[in-house]
């Protein structure tokens, strides 16, 4: 991999949440689950393994060989299902690190990474993989220093656990903010410290409050936000840009443009994750900044 200095960008491979949603309806968005690539100082980080880590391997192998830190928020399947078709995974020249919280019934990320490949849910076990793979057990609140790069986690209230992260570099910041349900009655402190005056926080609003509120199929206890809380969030934080990411695989590009007006209209500098979106966060800075692309 080629290092470039000097750089604080981030892209996004999956934006959905649950389940793949490939279709006629999710062209413009993206229909894969979720996966984020940073590069920050010439450090190239990953997070979260869903179907866009599979797009994303397809993509790095041009830059061969890797070195790349992966980082977990959980593991339900839409965060760990690209890992078996991450193609760089399987060439000898690269070297991943791959960190994880141990979930609540003790389990390491390598070994819930080994079981969804074990027989007979997967015709090719991990140990096949043929790259320097290193597994890292992180602790909640623990920090990882990776060159000048500074990576924070805190616990989410998500069912079965999961952590969101802060990535610090020469006083910028980005929080990915991923499977995480908002508190009925105050802001989770453990959110505002992750977006505490943050460039860019991608935040999981993955209904609106008409749906998780809703009379005839509530979505109370399911372990997501909404846009609305997302914005007061930000807020809060003193967030300079929002980013709305992990949709419901049931929301179409006409009903995610809606989402993005509405958020928009409450928070001026924010914006609709899609697959291929990309914001270099050394220049987000006033409101009417957007994403700017990188270089292919």
């Amino acid at each position: 991999m080629s290092s470039m200095e000097n750089q604080f960008k981030v892209r996004f491979w999956g934006v959905r949440g649950s389940i793949a949603c490939p279709g006629s309806e999710t062209v413009r968005y993206g229909g894969n689950t979720s996966c984020i690539e940073m590069r920050v100082n010439g450090q190239l980080l990953i997070f979260d393994g869903g179907t866009g880590l599979r797009v994303l391997g397809q993509s790095l192998l041009r830059e061969m060989p890797l070195r790349a830190n992966m980082f977990f928020t959980h593991s339900h399947w839409d965060h760990i299902q690209g890992f078996p078709f991450f193609v760089p995974a399987f060439v000898p020249t690269n070297t991943f690190k791959i960190y994880g919280a141990i979930a609540p019934n003790g389990s390491t990320i390598e070994q819930r990474l080994n079981d969804q490949m074990l027989h007979p849910n997967f015709p090719v076990p991990l140990q096949i993989m043929g790259a320097d793979l290193t597994f890292c057990d992180l602790d909640v609140g623990e920090t990882v220093e990776i060159g000048e790069v500074v990576v924070e986690n805190a616990l989410l209230n998500h069912p079965g656990e999961a952590v969101g992260y802060r990535v610090n570099w020469n006083n910028h910041a980005v929080a990915y903010i991923t499977d995480t349900e908002h508190f009925p009655d105050r802001l989770d402190e453990n959110v505002l410290w992750l977006a505490r005056d943050a460039d860019v926080m991608i935040y999981d609003a993955t209904y609106t409050d008409e749906e998780y509120y809703s009379e005839k199929s509530p979505k109370i206890g399911w372990g997501h936000s909404t846009w609305q809380e997302a914005v007061k969030v930000a807020k809060e934080a003193n967030v300079k840009k929002l980013i709305i990411f992990h949709h419901d695989p049931l929301h179409s590009d006409d009903f995610m443009d809606q989402i993005k007006a509405d958020t928009l209209a409450h928070f001026p500098n924010s914006d609709v994750a899609y697959e291929g979106m990309e914001i270099d966060v050394l220049k987000v800075t006033e409101p009417s900044d957007s994403p700017v692309k990188m270089s292919a």
